[in-house]
């Protein structure tokens, strides 16, 4: 097995290989928004936040995945219209902005909030996002926070398995409808993991 290491945000020189991580993990989310994948990795290369990242690496110190946090200050993946506008132009930015909004998780006391956890595709199975997972729930304990919340949608039952083996409980199911038809997916579960 690969030992994995954990260390704060990522180097600047890893900006475009984070968007390319995120990208491959939330297209099927993201996508029918986001693409084209040149314009999607364009704005997220710009607007990815180290701050609000956690990255687990192998022995060699490359990167195997990343995690992000929302708090008041910011989160991993923010950006603005403007930041939209460059990637998109005024009106792709102005629309694309709106709807992602929509989906948008804001910020709540008391519970450290993720933004998105993912892992390339030749790490999976070595236990990065696992190791993610519990650095993240320590730090919601060293912060006295009292919960872990993240999302997933219906159509990523392994990220899902993987939540529920690290002890994230179910709290609901939200249909997007209307807006099942501008993103990938129909439904997705809040889940909450107990600080004790």
């Amino acid at each position: 097995m690969t030992l994995v290491t954990i260390t704060p945000g990522f180097h600047e020189n890893e900006r475009l290989m984070v968007a390319n991580l995120f990208w491959q993990a939330f297209k099927g989310k993201l996508g029918p928004v986001m693409a084209p994948e040149h314009k999607a990795l364009a704005f997220l290369t710009e607007v990815v936040d180290p701050q609000f990242a956690i990255s687990s690496r192998n022995s060699e110190g490359a990167l195997l995945g990343v995690a992000g946090i929302k708090t008041v200050k910011g989160a991993l993946v923010g950006g603005s219209l403007s930041d939209m506008a460059r990637a998109y132009g005024w009106f792709g930015g102005l629309w694309r902005g709106l709807s992602l909004d929509w989906m948008d998780r804001k910020f709540e006391p008391e519970v450290l909030l993720m933004d998105g956890i993912f892992v390339s595709e030749t790490a999976r199975g070595l236990g990065a996002g696992t190791a993610l997972l519990r650095v993240i729930k320590d730090l919601a304990k060293a912060r006295g926070l009292k919960t872990v919340r993240l999302d997933v949608i219906d159509i990523n039952p392994r990220a899902r398995a993987l939540y529920e083996r690290e002890g994230f409980v179910a709290q609901g199911t939200t249909s997007i409808d209307p807006l099942r038809y501008v993103f990938g997916f129909e439904k997705q579960t809040e889940m909450h993991y107990p600080v004790s």
